[in-house]
């Protein structure tokens, strides 16, 4: 920094205002700094920084299943709001598993992070809290409740599982199935809760033999939709809940001969992009992935800069979107 100063003719303090925008600083001067800067190829010192200043400026992000269509978007509205804050996102993938989700928590700690917002994984409070705990850095869960000692953002996953599925007995289904989710995810339990308690409502009684694991995956949505559908009695609708085991579901459907939702009613929760250009439409609850993604770095930066507050639990709510895939022949495509 000196040597830019030096080379541009300004002081230390005028490089360090022109690098970080703390200050007011003439075009003139500012154009004569930046052309420094480049001819000497100077670079900031972040490790430096974060020792001077106790501000590394960036967020650690530890989610699962980067391949999932959901967490494009989710990734997408954190890094922007992130980046427009002045901060830099690290990223690192859990493949929801406890070990791998500890070994990234590391990592982030070690490169000393401001924050941290993850989606946990099962083995979370036993395997990763702990750790941040101890580090005491500010951290926000995402998408998936674990009853820890964080702020938690989660879509609401009950309600609207159960209005989905009560969607499908009002066309008169009875043998619904459901494809479950990874199992110890709390999000998993609160979706399979709401089928639940859509066929109980409606004086259906849970048949077991329908509820299937789809483990948060394509490849095993597909292997047990394939067993329903050959089995003595399938289902005549499909409830799967999330976007990665619908995909393995469709593909189901098509390796069985079947057409949806002739032969057999379909519906998610969680939307894609795309999902009105299916042929028919696809049925499911969208969730706000963006209002989740953007408040979710809201509430890190406001305990980044101190705010004691108690945790709190915020649920975003989601949005049901009737397409064609369910039998609703009138609806938009």
């Amino acid at each position: 920094m000196a040597e830019v100063a030096e080379h541009s003719g300004v002081s230390s303090s005028t490089v360090s205002h022109v690098l970080n925008g703390t200050r007011y600083v003439s075009d003139p001067v500012r154009e004569r700094v930046e052309q420094a800067v480049a001819e000497l190829g100077y670079r900031r010192n972040s490790a430096a920084r974060t020792l001077a200043g106790g501000r590394s400026h960036t967020i650690g992000l530890a989610i699962s299943g980067l391949t999932n269509p959901y967490f494009g978007p989710l990734l997408h509205a954190i890094e922007q709001h992130v980046s427009a804050a002045g901060y830099v996102l690290v990223l690192g993938d859990t493949h929801d598993e406890p070990g791998m989700e500890r070994r990234v928590i590391e990592s982030l700690l070690d490169r000393a992070v401001d924050g941290i917002i993850i989606a946990p994984s099962h083995g979370f409070i036993s395997h990763g809290a702990g750790l941040i705990n101890a580090a005491g850095t500010p951290t926000v869960v995402i998408d998936r409740s674990v009853d820890a000692r964080h702020d938690e953002l989660t879509p609401e996953n009950s309600v609207s599982t159960e209005e989905l599925t009560a969607h499908l007995i009002a066309h008169g289904h009875r043998r619904i199935a459901a494809v479950a989710g990874l199992p110890g995810l709390a999000s998993s339990t609160e979706r399979l809760s709401g089928y639940r308690r859509a066929l109980e409502h409606a004086g259906i009684a849970p048949d077991e033999a329908l509820i299937v694991p789809g483990d948060s995956n394509a490849e095993a949505g597909e292997r047990v939709v394939l067993d329903l559908l050959a089995g003595a009695r399938p289902p005549t609708a499909l409830v799967s809940l999330n976007n990665a085991m619908t995909i393995g579901a469709l593909r189901a459907v098509r390796r069985a001969g079947l057409r949806v939702p002739d032969d057999l009613a379909l519906v998610a929760y969680d939307d894609f992009e795309w999902s009105d250009l299916f042929e028919p439409g696809l049925t499911a609850v969208a969730q706000n992935v963006s209002r989740l993604g953007t408040e979710a770095v809201d509430v890190l930066f406001d305990r980044i800069a101190g705010d004691d507050r108690p945790v709190e639990r915020r649920i975003i709510p989601t949005e049901l979107r009737i397409r064609n895939s369910c039998g609703c022949a009138d609806a938009p495509l």
